[in-house]
């Protein structure tokens, strides 16, 4: 008896050649996936190369210590870049201590408090608020806030360095809210259910349960709004003065480390081009501590 050859013909519908299809797509994605991780760390890498190698003769000629404990800032001579740091650090840790916690407590009231036909007010404003272009803010503190100073403590001019803790207040406060408003959102109603079941009030159960719940989104919030306040240019030169000098009070003007590079490269060349640079690293330096802080924040609590 002949042994007739068959052929093997697999139904389109069939399982295994469903399964094929889905293998075909998740190879697809996954790829997908990995290049635009690879992208991106590419491109972070790209930018570091690129301010690093830039910066090299300013650091050649000043010298690390030269440059970031230097206190007067005057190329082609002097690139001490120590005043700004100040700036910078002052400005932005005003900023959080004003804004964040009021934006923690505007998340709590439009996640927890706030009945839906309110809720549903705020939130779209908040979500506007973030929209508004620097240069509006920048607007709006040097007209209102500006004067306001200088009427309230009598000085010469309002643009000083209180002047730009209120306006990067008021700038981070969308990040900061929208972020913890998420994160509080995404606790698992179980927990409320049941502190509320075991007799506790409200409120009580907000700080002491759901809060310290959503307490890694939070983090993440105040670290993006950290990063937003280090790193706002525009409306920083608009209220704060830009004297390159030590401030001595908050009621001084100042010059922040992103408002000297934005005020200087224009007509900066050479090693005073170089030094500008070298300001970019020192900005990024603080990004990743602040990033590193996050992660190291997070892991403690995960432990």
């Amino acid at each position: 008896m002949n042994t007739a050859t068959q052929t093997l013909t697999i139904n389109p519908s069939s399982p295994l050649k469903q399964k094929r299809n889905r293998d075909w797509r998740e190879v697809l994605f996954k790829s997908l996936f990995l290049g635009a991780a690879i992208l991106g760390v590419l491109s972070l890498a790209v930018i570091a190369y690129f301010i690093f190698q830039e910066s090299i003769p300013a650091f050649a000629e000043a010298g690390v210590t030269g440059i970031v404990t230097g206190s007067e800032w005057l190329p082609p001579a002097l690139y001490g870049i120590a005043p700004m740091i100040v700036a910078s650090l002052a400005s932005t840790l005003g900023a959080v201590l004003i804004g964040v916690p009021v934006a923690i407590l505007t998340a709590v009231f439009i996640a927890e408090v706030a009945p839906n036909w309110l809720a549903n007010i705020i939130r779209p404003a908040v979500e506007l608020l973030a929209g508004i272009p620097s240069v509006v803010y920048g607007f709006f503190g040097l007209v209102i806030i500006v004067p306001l100073i200088q009427d309230l403590f009598n000085v010469p001019a309002g643009n000083t360095l209180l002047a730009g803790v209120v306006v990067l207040a008021i700038m981070i406060l969308p990040t900061v809210i929208a972020v913890s408003e998420t994160s509080l959102r995404a606790v698992p109603k179980t927990y409320k259910e049941g502190s509320l079941a075991l007799g506790a009030s409200h409120m009580f159960t907000i700080f002491k349960l759901l809060v310290p719940a959503a307490r890694s989104g939070i983090m993440t919030g105040v670290i993006l709004g950290i990063a937003r306040a280090l790193g706002e240019t525009m409306a920083i030169i608009m209220v704060m003065g830009n004297a390159p000098a030590m401030p001595e009070g908050i009621l001084e003007s100042a010059r922040t480390l992103t408002a000297n590079i934005a005020l200087e490269m224009s007509y900066a060349s050479g090693v005073h081009a170089s030094a500008l640079y070298a300001t970019g690293i020192v900005l990024l330096v603080f990004i990743m501590m602040l990033n590193g802080t996050l992660l190291y924040l997070n892991r403690e609590k995960a432990k």
